[in-house]
């Protein structure tokens, strides 16, 4: 498989179907408009029917193992039309809808295909008087679709996820007093109320004087950024500090979130649709079997002495039954289950089967920054202290930055520990976008960005603006006396990660970022990754990712925000970080590491590589007893149930192949 599908509907697939329950390389399932336009989860009605489909599939293994019994013990009253009512109800339980499809192509001009296979086999089996093969084809048949839905637990939440971070209600400004109202309801223009900690429901114009908002719903990062009177606050954000008021410059449907759930449902939209393997070799392998079968039972007309047109009808319908591509249907998913497994006990959950495939193609990694190879926690990296001690410039910059409740101010304060607290400290003041200003001991300090010192006349060493990271300037009655660099720890197994990928034959790592690009330039040379882009918008990513893929690319795409999910979607393969990461882009990801390490993606590919190994090599085990045993069977050595045995041998040997792969550790 080269391609994956998520959403183009395959109309030969009935999500419903006992036939062909939803795998990985099928669409995903239909969603519901809401009212705002939205997707909705599926109904669920649906769902219980989806569970529902396996009782038909129960009920005919019970009956054809309780008729296989009593036919063993030669029960006598178990026999005449009591014996074939019996096969024939557990046939048709699991059959009808095989005939059904079979049946559909035909009129659509599309004969050769596993449900004419099976169809023509399994009512070939009746005829002769082999009712319980003829139940079992078609019940192995279902059974192994039915292991391939099983195999993963199709854990996708509905896309609505995404605005459901919303808030229900937002406090708007009406006849000169505030009240709570839909946000679906505000128009451009109102006036709403945001107050500490709550969630930015629409886009708007802050009339505020300042606030500092955490925008990791729309970029991914973790640094607060703080807003000015006048500067435009999107829908996503959370306002940090104090109650502020907005004035709407975009509708609800308009706002940045409600862009980004239509680049994931658009997203998904362009992905190519997947065939399964079994439907494309039965194109081949079926009118073959079908010509072979008729020819075997009408051209002995022509050369054997004694024609007996019912005897070699019965050798041609063993034939055909012993055609039937059961044990590959059940030994292309057994490879997979292995894989999967062995991909969870090392904290990796690929969603479907066609996955592992996909991802032995990948031959360009894009990676997120912040919380895929960063910690996305703000440190104290580096300290510079001149002309004191460095303790007492520690004390000094926690006392003052513990009347804050900027993230960064918390980063300082946990890193200088409880020094501080013996410090007197008076007359804090906030200078917005700026830093604080207060008195301390009877000294004035100044703890801020450069512009801070600036804006006080403070003169400082010219090369702290040449640095990259988030930087902490001290200045102590009207002197300049050190700096602090605070910086997101880059993942102790990062470095490696890319090493690895590079030796695994991954041609390009690519780095997207929402963070100022000085600071991903140097990650990016600091980890050795072949390319870098920083303050990047989802809409970004996604332009990214797709002139990489309009390059003839296979990429891989690992996140761990909800500004990841549209890219994610896109990407041949979508990898989310789920320890840590945001519901979104769990959902929306076709593989998901649950530990939170980069370095997984490679051991994600080198199961990948070995499933498919695996896989190959049950393939051609079974195509090569299914030969032999069809060779067998048109000379008429071999009967149905020694084509059963070759079936069920092959099965086992297919999963003792793919136990192997549950000893792989990393």
């Amino acid at each position: 498989m080269t391609e994956k599908d998520k959403n183009s509907k395959d109309p030969e697939f009935d999500s419903k179907d006992i036939t062909s329950p939803r795998t990985a390389d099928q669409p995903r399932p239909k969603t519901s408009k809401n009212e705002d336009g939205c997707c909705a989860p599926a109904p669920k009605k649906e769902q219980e029917e989806k569970k529902e489909s396996y009782l038909p599939t129960i009920i005919s293994l019970v009956l054809l193992l309780s008729g296989i019994s009593l036919d063993f013990f030669d029960v006598e009253w178990f026999n005449g039309y009591l014996r074939l009512a019996v096969f024939g109800f557990a046939y048709l339980l699991v059959g009808s809808k095989v005939i059904k499809h079979a049946a559909t192509n035909i009129v659509k001009g599309e004969v050769f295909n596993e449900f004419f296979l099976m169809s023509i086999a399994t009512i070939g089996a009746f005829y002769i008087g082999e009712f319980a093969e003829g139940v079992a084809v078609i019940l192995f048949y279902v059974i192994g679709e039915h292991f391939q839905e099983a195999a993963v637990a199709r854990s996708r939440r509905s896309i609505k996820a995404l605005i459901d971070n919303r808030p229900e209600k937002v406090t708007v400004q009406k006849n000169g007093k505030f009240e709570d109202v839909d946000p679906k309801n505000v128009n451009i223009g109102e006036i709403i109320q945001i107050k500490a900690g709550e969630k930015v429901a629409l886009d708007g114009e802050l009339l505020s004087e300042h606030s500092s908002f955490n925008t990791a719903a729309l970029t991914g990062e973790s640094k607060p950024d703080t807003k000015a009177k006048g500067e435009i606050v999107l829908a996503g954000m959370i306002n940090l500090d104090r109650l502020v008021e907005l004035k709407i410059t975009a509708a609800y449907e308009d706002s940045a979130l409600s862009k980004i759930l239509n680049l994931v449902e658009e997203a998904s939209g362009r992905k190519a649709k997947t065939q399964k393997f079994i439907t494309r070799f039965a194109k081949v392998y079926t009118p073959i079997v079908v010509f072979m079968a008729v020819a075997l039972a009408l051209v002995p007309y022509f050369f054997v002495e004694v024609y007996v047109f019912n005897d070699w009808l019965y050798r041609a319908l063993v034939f055909l039954v012993i055609s039937c591509p059961c044990a590959l249907v059940i030994s292309i998913p057994l490879g997979y289950f292995g894989g999967i497994g062995a991909a969870s006990k090392n904290g990796m959950l690929f969603k479907g089967a066609n996955f592992l495939d996909l991802i032995t193609e990948v031959d360009t990694v894009v990676m997120d920054k912040t919380g895929t190879l960063t910690e996305g926690v703000f440190q104290v990296q580096e300290v510079e202290v001149k002309g004191m001690d460095k303790n007492e410039f520690l004390a000094i910059t926690a006392a003052l930055e513990s009347k804050s409740t900027h993230p960064i101010a918390k980063a300082i304060v946990e890193f200088s520990g409880n020094t501080y607290k013996s410090l007197k400290v008076s007359g804090v003041e906030e200078i917005a976008g700026h830093g604080l200003k207060g008195v301390i001991d009877g000294n004035e300090v100044l703890v801020g960005n450069p512009k801070l010192l600036e804006k006080f006349g403070v003169a400082y060493d010219p090369q702290i603006d040449a640095i990259v990271e988030t930087i902490v300037v001290v200045a102590v009655d009207g002197q300049f006396v050190g700096y602090m660099t605070i910086a997101d720890k880059i993942k102790e197994d990062a470095a490696s990660a890319i090493q690895q990928l590079h030796s695994l034959g991954v041609k390009a790592v690519v780095m997207l970022s929402g963070d100022k690009d000085s600071i991903v330039q140097k990650i990016a040379k600091e980890l050795k990754i072949d390319r870098a882009f920083g303050g990047l918008l989802p809409q970004d990513k996604v332009s990214r990712v797709e002139e990489l893929q309009a390059q003839g690319k296979k990429v891989a795409f690992v996140g761990d925000g909800i500004n990841d999910a549209p890219v994610i979607t896109l990407a041949d393969v979508g990898m989310a970080m789920g320890g840590l990461g945001s519901d979104a882009a769990i959902e929306t990801a076709d593989v998901v590491i649950q530990t939170d390490q980069p370095s997984k993606i490679a051991a994600a590919i080198i199961i990948g590589k070995k499933t498919r190994q695996i896989v190959w090599q049950n393939i051609i085990l079974a195509f090569g007893v299914k030969a032999l045993v069809l060779i067998f069977g048109a000379f008429g050595v071999a009967s149905l149930w020694e084509a059963v045995f070759a079936d069920v041998g092959v099965a086992l040997l297919a999963i003792l192949n793919a136990v192997r792969l549950q000893r792989i550790n990393f």
